[in-house]
């Protein structure tokens, strides 16, 4: 397994943190060249310098999911310098959750630009590489939002559409040799999670421990549990998975 992503480029979108950075560390440690990019400079700093101290090939670009020209320019460059493209992980998000009766236009348009408008942006420069590779592997970040969750009309549409988009790319690309698959994170300790206890006036500990009490396995998720997953995807042994969506949220989501 240590080797299992030798020879392949990852390109992961938001991966300096939070799951996006437990995910490209999945990748490296697993033998994968990793590109990330993200909005947050120092950010991608810390992580480019505390991944290459471990000895792992990465290469951190500021670039914005929402601009097309900037995430085009980032792939060129990850193939450039890496020679190739062969997975995607549309992870970069945001949230400005609140009830509907307060959410402004900005709060709504600013996620479904994001989560939507960005992975599209990504997917469709990525796929011109993996196609003419003939091999490809697209993974998409949900969300248990995606069923609907109070406060959230915004995110949770972005995460629904994610489905319907991961779905309609293996339909697509199928033939090309590539899969699109999402994953579903339930209730991860990251720092989104973190934002959302505070928005609500809990303090971390507390809301931790009173979201694990409802998940069947008894405790919360960890970014790694939804790198695991991604990897899975990601495997060239998975060819024969594609449009599907696993939640990952420490028991069924119905």
């Amino acid at each position: 397994m240590a080797d299992r992503f030798n020879g392949r480029i990852a390109f992961i979108t938001g991966g300096s943190r939070g799951i996006g950075k437990a995910i490209t560390e999945q990748f490296a440690e697993e033998g994968a060249k990793v590109a990330i990019i993200d909005i947050n400079e120092e950010a991608l700093q810390e992580t480019e310098r505390e991944f290459k101290e471990k000895g792992y090939d990465i290469l951190a670009l500021k670039a914005n999911v929402v601009e097309a020209e900037e995430v085009e320019s980032a792939i060129s460059e990850v193939v450039n310098q890496f020679g190739s493209l062969d997975i995607l992980v549309n992870n970069a998000g945001i949230i400005r959750d609140n009830l509907l009766f307060k959410m402004t236009d900005s709060d709504w348009q600013q996620v479904i630009d994001v989560h939507l408008k960005g992975a599209f942006n990504a997917s469709r420069a990525a796929q011109k590489y993996m196609v003419k590779n003939n091999y490809g592997r697209i993974i998409n970040i949900s969300s248990t939002s995606a069923l609907g969750n109070r406060g959230q009309a915004n995110y949770s549409t972005v995460k629904a559409g994610l489905q319907g988009f991961t779905k309609t790319l293996s339909i697509e690309l199928g033939k090309y040799g590539i899969t699109a698959n999402a994953v579903a994170p339930g209730f991860i300790e990251t720092e989104m999670t973190r934002a959302t206890a505070e928005r609500i006036g809990v303090p971390f500990d507390d809301f931790v421990k009173a979201g694990a009490s409802k998940i069947p396995v008894g405790r919360s998720g960890k970014p790694a549990d939804i790198a695991n997953a991604v990897a899975f995807f990601a495997d060239e042994k998975s060819s024969f998975v594609s449009g599907q969506v696993i939640f990952v949220a420490g028991g069924p989501k119905t």
